[in-house]
């Protein structure tokens, strides 16, 4: 729908249905809050549409992805059954050596 909704807004405003040619450009904003991108030399000079997609935070995702894992496990995670294993199996690691 929003796909189709572009395109008449775009027809509306050019007055006949234009297509966009899509590239992707890695950018830098400054200090000064002003984006600053290296484009091929074959994008003619003029006004164009920009897109930003901002990073996402690393601990925002990490933090979701294990409260992830956690809402999905939680049942497993708390079956008695599921612990099969005690603090008297195995052998200590000797981390020296």
């Amino acid at each position: 729908m929003a796909h189709w909704r572009a395109r008449a807004l775009l027809a509306g405003r050019y007055g006949t249905l234009k297509t966009m040619k899509t590239i992707k450009v890695l950018g830098q904003v400054d200090d000064n809050h002003r984006l600053v991108a290296q484009v091929p030399t074959s994008i003619a000079p003029g006004p164009v549409e920009v897109d930003v997609r901002l990073p996402e935070d690393d601990d925002d995702a990490d933090r979701a992805w294990a409260q992830g894992v956690a809402r999905e496990w939680e049942s497993e995670l708390n079956d008695p059954h599921e612990d099969i294993y005690t603090l008297a199996d195995g052998e200590p690691v000797n981390e020296a050596g």
